[in-house]
């Protein structure tokens, strides 16, 4: 099969580029910084990574988000809808569905995204569902949760420092969860979604099997880096009046950060894994956790 990907230079491009190579698929790497750029109109499908990753330091002007993960993303799958390539999939996001989750976040969600990023890539999707698809091609719209995998420490290199410096984890009281996904679990799906035409167009959530809570990613952690894990129960009144001091006297620890620190977000595979009729994936959550980041200790 030969694939065209976009943004294929970036960790998750690069993995999958890999991985699908070594499954006998003819990679094509496309640039889309070359506004004439022209698809292979032999290939058999176009994966569509390239866009712009949300800015967790807030310096990024908003229409950027807008020019590169929507407009960009239109004329792509215009051009997709005027060729012969069967498959487009399109890298959306969790964030395109929900900040926050109460409970667990499923594909019929209504949407609510409330940054500039997580608006840009939902409006991407309505974008793409809007369109009629041509017999025989297929429109497949993935929102992976936090991938992680070696040499992408993302989110996990705060608690990696703490487990590492033997620092503390005051917040051991809180029992929140979060889904993630592994590069191996993400490169195994797409491979197999592009490989099985019975899968339907539509919007697919993508996680590994069992969401984390963070003392069992403190736990991991200590484990892959030959620590103890300091996990200290301080009742949660106790860290609230902490946190609103933090609020006042603008410390470390304040209200915004604790919510961060401690909410959850779990999200459902159930649909993809029907999709593809499997009952799981190939790696566990906590396998392929403890495979990252034992990676950090020889980037």
């Amino acid at each position: 099969m030969k694939i065209i990907i976009t943004g294929a230079t970036g960790f998750v491009g690069r993995n999958l580029s890999q991985y699908l190579t070594s499954q006998a698929d003819d990679v094509i790497a496309l640039s889309l910084r070359d506004k004439a750029y022209q698809l292979n109109s032999d290939a058999d499908a176009i994966i569509h990574l390239a866009g712009k990753a949300h800015d967790t330091k807030n310096t990024s002007e908003e229409s950027d988000y807008y020019q590169i993960n929507t407009e960009l993303t239109k004329v792509l799958f215009d051009k997709f809808l005027q060729s012969d390539i069967k498959d487009f999939i399109f890298f959306s996001s969790v964030k395109a569905a929900a900040d926050t989750v109460e409970g667990v976040l499923t594909e019929d969600t209504e949407p609510n995204p409330q940054t500039a990023y997580g608006k840009s890539k939902l409006q991407a999707e309505e974008y793409l569902l809007s369109k009629v698809l041509p017999v025989g091609k297929r429109l497949i719209i993935i929102r992976p949760c936090m991938i992680h995998g070696k040499g992408n420490k993302g989110n996990l290199n705060l608690l990696y420092k703490v487990v590492k410096l033997g620092i503390p984890w005051i917040l051991a009281s809180y029992d929140n969860r979060r889904s993630f996904i592994s590069i191996d679990n993400l490169n195994f799906v797409i491979h197999a979604l592009l490989h099985n035409s019975q899968v339907a167009s539509g919007v697919y959530h993508v996680a590994d099997d069992s969401a984390i809570s963070t003392n069992q990613l403190i736990t991991i952690i200590a484990k892959a880096t030959h620590k103890k894990p300091k996990l200290v129960r301080i009742p949660k009144v106790i860290i609230n009046k902490l946190a609103d001091i933090g609020d006042k006297f603008n410390l470390p620890l304040n209200s915004e950060r604790l919510q961060k620190l401690t909410e959850s977000y779990v999200v459902s595979n159930a649909k993809i894994k029907q999709a593809l009729n499997i009952d799981s994936l190939p790696v566990s959550a906590e396998q392929g956790l403890l495979q990252t980041i034992k990676s950090f200790q020889t980037d």
